[in-house]
């Protein structure tokens, strides 16, 4: 026999679940007992308009929410279904990756110096092989929303970036911005990380680095907003001080915080250990405090 909700409220990833709404899980649960646990939680979502800020489905934080609730003994879940694993594919380096003849002097020499967005699937894949040959951390899978670029001159490539999701628990960060763990758990979404920053090695170019970040503070609301249908407010990116010190951020007038502590994620029964690393963060508006400690903050779902 099945728990029931009584007074009881839960809260996953900063969403507060009453009573009605826990009963309304289990009514659905029940009704469509062959539903598979990921067909539930985006029937659940869409019951409980539990959106991302794109507008997509809270399939993840739905799925933890249902593990929790039959944990609890509220519900009953269908079995997992396996999944054949894939094997993460090598990046073959072709020739189209290959050094150039260096490129030295000031930014004069470039001209016009672009951003592209990558959006097919062959720009996609240039972009790997350009990431996973010449940066220090090689290519990486994005963590939530992302956006890759390109960095152009009139005449060819000059290197790529990476935007994804933000890290998801950062004391110095957190304490700075001055939001609540529900706070930061509904709205995190709204920033941003910038994972992945490379300037061809060939590319000696004076202020080249600091100028494409100036570019992209101001482009990149627009950018992520044609992509994903919401703006977001707040930068942030880690520099390994082993190997650069950060002053192309500076430059940019990024703020530098603090320091990591060099600890992973914590999960259960698992722990890991990075280099610490300095925390740079840029505002892409003055209210950015206001917006992330909002308990209204809608994306597309809403617009």
């Amino acid at each position: 026999m099945m728990n029931t909700p009584g007074n009881i409220s839960l809260i996953q990833c900063g969403r507060h679940l009453n009573p009605q709404e826990i009963e309304q899980i289990q009514e659905t649960v029940n009704l469509f007992p062959k539903l598979s646990r990921t067909e539930l939680a985006q029937t659940i979502c869409e019951h409980l308009k539990w959106f991302t800020a794109s507008g997509s489905s809270k399939e993840q934080a739905c799925l933890k929410l249902l593990k929790k609730l039959e944990k609890s003994g509220f519900i009953k879940l269908p079995p997992t279904t396996i999944k054949n694993r894939k094997f993460k594919r090598a990046i073959d380096f072709t020739a189209r990756t290959q050094k150039r003849p260096n490129i030295v002097g000031n930014l004069s020499i470039l001209g016009k110096v672009s951003l592209e967005v990558v959006q097919d699937k062959e720009s996609e894949k240039l972009w790997k092989e350009y990431m996973a040959r010449y940066h220090y951390l090689g290519n990486t899978r994005p963590f939530g929303f992302y956006l890759r670029y390109f960095f152009r001159s009139q005449s060819e490539i000059l290197g790529c970036a990476l935007f994804s999701g933000a890290a998801k628990s950062l004391g110095v960060r957190d304490d700075w911005i001055g939001w609540t763990k529900n706070q930061r758990l509904r709205n995190l979404s709204w920033l941003i990380n910038n994972s992945r920053f490379l300037i061809f090695p060939w590319v000696q170019v004076k202020y080249l680095a600091s100028h494409i970040l100036g570019q992209v503070s101001r482009q990149i609301g627009k950018d992520w907003y044609e992509r994903w249908g919401y703006y977001p407010v707040l930068m942030e990116t880690f520099v390994d001080g082993n190997y650069y010190s950060g002053t192309s951020y500076k430059a940019a007038n990024w703020k530098h915080l603090g320091m990591t502590t060099g600890e992973g994620l914590v999960r259960k029964g698992k722990t890991y250990t990075t280099n610490p690393k300095m925390i740079f963060v840029k505002p892409l508006t003055k209210k950015f405090r206001d917006i992330l400690c909002s308990g209204e903050l809608v994306g597309r779902s809403e617009i």
